[in-house]
């Protein structure tokens, strides 16, 4: 498990390198498209190649950001029943789910997508529109988008054996949430503490009471 987990960290860190990246195109596609907004409203004009672009970073931020977010555990899920299930049981469950869902579908996205992309570079690809940019940069971003979906869910399913066999943390923990079992020891400790403030309140109000 030992070379599996040092797959799984370098696989994060990839992950995380590029979901840290993509913050910045997050600003940067506001910047253009308040720029957009602006010569077309102020100047009454505007541009396809920066309206293409501003759809391209749009299109970058779903697309390469879809590992980072599997890594964080932040993409949505409908946990109605599994919820009520042991933990264990949860983990087995996305085991299911990595191997016969997230990357079956994963695999045949990226071999579906890359001949698209292929055919558009070797046809240097421009766009239909008047001024718009070549088009294979984006559609580039289909097949690195889901490779890098495909590596967090190897990351993942990596991380949920070894929590399996009892040598790694909780997979589904999300950072700064804490668990069942840390809300139990903060609850109990919340009333112990408040239990001691009542205790030295009544041992006061006597005194108080005699002054």
């Amino acid at each position: 498990m030992k070379s599996l987990f040092a797959l799984s960290r370098l696989i994060d860190a990839i992950n995380l390198r590029v979901g840290r990246a993509v913050t910045w195109v997050t600003l940067l596609v506001v910047l253009v498209s308040a720029g957009n907004a602006l010569v077309r409203k102020v100047l009454h004009t505007s541009s396809n190649a920066w309206l293409e672009l501003q759809w391209y970073m749009f299109g970058a931020m779903f697309l390469l950001a879809s590992g980072y977010t599997l890594l964080k555990n932040e993409h949505v899920r409908v946990d109605i029943l599994s919820s009520r299930l042991s933990r264990r049981k949860q983990i087995w469950i996305e085991v299911f789910g990595v191997l016969f869902f997230l990357l079956p579908a994963c695999m045949l996205i990226l071999a579906l997508s890359w001949p698209v992309f292929t055919e558009s570079w070797l046809t240097h690809e421009q766009s239909s529109n008047s001024g718009g940019l070549v088009r294979w940069p984006v559609k580039l971003l289909i097949p690195a988008g889901f490779a890098l979906l495909v590596l967090a869910g190897v990351s993942h399913l990596i991380k949920c054996v070894g929590f399996l066999l009892g040598r790694g943390p909780d997979p589904l923990r999300r950072e700064g949430v804490r668990s069942a079992e840390e809300e139990l020891a903060a609850e109990i400790a919340r009333e112990a503490q408040a239990r001691e403030a009542a205790a030295l309140a009544a041992a006061a109000a006597p005194r108080d009471g005699g002054r």
